[in-house]
Order: structure tokens, then sequence, then C-alpha cells
């Protein structure tokens, strides 16, 4: 059985990849990394740099242009800063009814569809995606949450005649729990990256920042990409 791995180079991409190898083995999973018109290209050279650790096929994809009109703060063309702010703190000035300015418009439903036509033509039976509990809280980042999930593998099962399925195994985890798991696999966290600025170091300020932090020191560690 072939596993085909979503993977961007960050901390939940990461350790999904991890958990496919483990089960599948190296020879039996190819990671796919997809360019969507993002400000700068850390994550993508965290994700060849964890996939040349692991010994991966890795395949890349570029859906760029289908997000050109999108006004995400997370694109080239934004006219908006990334906010330095908690989501907790982004989803209190939405009311929770609405997606955070980081939600790029239905991105895990492309970014799903188009790896199942890449799956199915190479001979994968599942895809995995990095999805988490604290991304679909307060409606931040719909496309994560548990009910998109099942959605969309009915969809792609029914569409695939029953060939291909989605596993989410951190659908219904916090990222503490995420990076637990991580951490008992041995991924090599030093080697990913999160921040949604792209400089030298990140930037410690943003959602994805706080977050990521918030999940190491919950392990009671340092994130080892920052020592």
């Amino acid at each position: 059985m072939k596993a085909l791995v979503l993977f961007s180079g960050g901390i939940d991409s990461t350790t999904a990849l991890g958990l496919a190898i483990k089960k599948y083995g190296k020879d039996q999973v190819i990671a796919l990394s997809v360019s969507y018109g993002q400000k700068h290209d850390k994550e993508i050279k965290a994700a060849i740099a964890v996939a040349q650790y692991y010994g991966v096929e890795h395949l890349f994809l570029d859906l760029s242009k289908i997000f050109q009109y999108s006004n995400c703060s997370l694109l080239q063309q934004s006219t908006e800063d990334v906010p330095e702010e908690s989501y907790a703190e982004q989803i209190s000035k939405t009311n929770g009814d609405k997606p955070v300015s980081t939600y790029v418009p239905f991105r895990n439903g492309l970014f799903l569809s188009s790896a199942a036509s890449i799956a199915l033509s190479k001979d994968c039976e599942v895809i995995y995606y990095g999805a988490h509990a604290d991304d679909s809280a307060g409606f931040a980042y719909p496309d994560c949450s548990p009910v998109f999930n099942r959605a969309m593998n009915e969809a792609i099962w029914e569409g695939s005649g029953h060939q291909l399925k989605i596993e989410a195994p951190f659908v219904n985890v916090s990222k503490a729990e995420v990076v637990r798991i991580g951490l008992e696999l041995g991924v090599p966290y030093e080697l990913t990256w999160s921040c949604y600025e792209g400089g030298e170091k990140p930037c410690g300020k943003c959602g994805t920042c706080i977050d990521r932090a918030a999940a190491f020191q919950a392990n009671h560690m340092e994130d080892p990409a920052l020592r």
C-alpha cells in the first residue's frame, strides 16, 4: 500500500509524514508540496530538507494562479499584513463566525482534490494531511475541521471509485499532541518552518509562531528550530 502526504514543511505535515513512513515504509510514501502564491519559500525549502532527510520521493505542484484573486494576508498580492497576535485574539475579533485573515480560500479542498488525482496516478491508496483541532477552533480554518474532513473523504472515496481515502490523524487533537507524537517518532523538527514571515529566523509574533511555541512548551521542551 502506498501513501501520498500533503507536505508543507511545517510541524503538522512533517509529523504526518513521519507517521506514514512508520506505517508504510519510506519507499511506499510520496510527499507532495504545493506552492500557492505565498509570500516566501521558507516552508518549501524546509520541505525539501525534510524529504531528503527521510529519503522519500518528493513532488511539487504550483496552484498559485488559482489564488491570485484572494487578498489573504499570506499571499504575495495581498494588501494586508500578517496579524501579529494569537489565533485566539484573532477569533475574538471575528466572533468566531468567519475565518481569520490567514485563511487561504478553500486551500485544503484544492490541495486534497489535486492530491487525489496525483495519488491515483501514482497508485497510492491513501492521502495523509496534517489538519489538527486547534486550526478549526472558532471557525479559524474551516477546511481543517472534522466535518470538512469527512465530506472530502467521502467525495474522494466516491470520486475515485473507492480506490482512495483520506487520513487526517490529528483532526481531533491539539497541536501540543501533534508535537508529542512527533517527538516519539523522532521527527526532525529542527528542519521545519512554520512562521508566516520569511525572515532569517521565525518572527515569534504571528499566530502560527505563537501556536508552535505553545505546543513545544506544553511538551516541556524548547523548539529545536530556535536553537
